[in-house]
């Protein structure tokens, strides 16, 4: 027994120095480590992140410095001294989407601003011009001006699967720490959140993750493990208050809305607002159900249908009752605008109305809005 163990300490002891004595099989291990390391993540950080940005956005207020000898002696008021002032720079995040210096980021992280400044993660520091804005859908479009300017590559959130994983990139510390963005990891949660009006901006269909979203880091790109880009990271939210701390629920506005609207500001410099040409009502009398030929009050009724609008072109009537939205059912009028929230010059919307006891369907174009 004895000699059976020192055989196999000799043999292990041996076995050790053989290793270390031949550098292909350690060089080996070492490269295994190392490929395992440069998982699916790492590389998809390292395609996105070179062209996630910092933004920095000021307003500059000009006040007049008022000497108070003018009481008594008016010539004086043509020295009066004109002060600019900046205001303290609030911070975001933002993603570089074209070699042409096109930057998407969140409306809210721009609002306001006389002046904007990005900064590269590689150093370089831009003055960019304000693109376009959309409040609603709370979107802005920034450009600057430089060369070899990364870009990102972006996704289709409508292939977003829920589970996948979910990489939110961005710069939560702003001016003070600068360079490389910081980067948080997790899975898609949920997808199609919808929250209605918040603060005069409309967030639907958004896509819930857990990958931690801070403060600076609304604007940046939630990224798939592709590298590519599915959404816009624009709030979190904490069951009391908006954007107080985060506890692990992120929002993000779903890239495809993104690339819709960007492409409004990229060519008009805003949202077209669109025109369907027809007035809708609820229906709760139960009379007035009967009379359009309903067993009961549901459905929105069409009250008006604008001459030569979208509606009439199509054939919808006053006395129509819509009953479902691109296949969707409504019972009032809430869901009806609720339907058309994302709607955008161009779209077509299929509408499902009765009249008189008979079920039709018409495709609604939507065009832009008469001023």
């Amino acid at each position: 027994m004895r000699r059976a163990v020192g055989w196999l300490v000799a043999f292990s002891l041996g076995l050790g120095v053989y290793v270390r004595r031949c550098p292909s099989t350690a060089s080996a291990v070492q490269g295994e480590v190392e490929d395992s390391r440069r998982n699916a993540i790492v590389r998809a950080v390292e395609e996105a992140k070179p062209a996630v940005v910092s933004i920095s956005a000021t307003r500059i207020e000009e006040y007049v410095v008022v000497d108070p000898f003018e009481w008594f002696f008016p010539e004086l008021r043509r020295f009066r001294r004109r002060i600019r002032r900046e205001s303290p720079p609030w911070m975001g995040s933002g993603f570089i989407v074209s070699p042409e210096g096109y930057i998407w980021t969140n409306e809210h992280v721009v609002r306001g601003a006389d002046k904007i400044v990005v900064h590269l993660p590689d150093g370089r520091e831009f003055k960019a011009k304000l693109v376009g804005t959309d409040e609603s859908s709370d979107i802005a479009v920034l450009k600057i001006k430089g060369r070899d300017l990364p870009y990102v590559k972006l996704g289709n959130s409508d292939e977003v699967i829920v589970g996948e994983w979910a990489i939110a990139i961005g710069n939560p510390f702003g001016d003070i720490i600068k360079g490389e963005p910081t980067v948080t990891v997790g899975v898609v949660s949920a997808t199609g959140r919808n929250f209605g009006v918040q603060s005069g901006r409309v967030y639907r269909n958004m896509i819930q993750t857990d990958a931690a979203i801070n403060r600076g880091n609304s604007g940046g790109p939630l990224v798939n493990s592709l590298g590519e880009v599915i959404g816009i990271n624009t709030f979190i939210y904490t069951g009391s208050k908006w954007e107080i701390g985060s506890i692990g629920i992120g929002f993000a506005i779903p890239i495809n809305k993104a690339k819709r609207v960007a492409r409004e500001l990229v060519e008009y410099g805003r949202v077209r607002p669109f025109w369907t040409g027809i007035s809708i009502q609820d229906i709760s009398d139960p009379a007035l159900a009967e009379a359009l030929g309903l067993e009961r009050p549901e459905g929105v009724l069409i009250t008006e249908v604008e001459p030569g609008s979208p509606g009439d072109k199509v054939g919808l009537r006053p006395k129509d009752v819509i009953i479902s939205v691109n296949g969707q059912p409504v019972h009032n009028t809430k869901e009806v605008r609720s339907a058309f929230a994302d709607g955008m010059v161009g779209d077509v919307y299929e509408l499902e109305v009765i009249r008189f006891g008979k079920r039709l369907k018409f495709e609604l174009k939507l065009e832009e809005a008469r001023r």
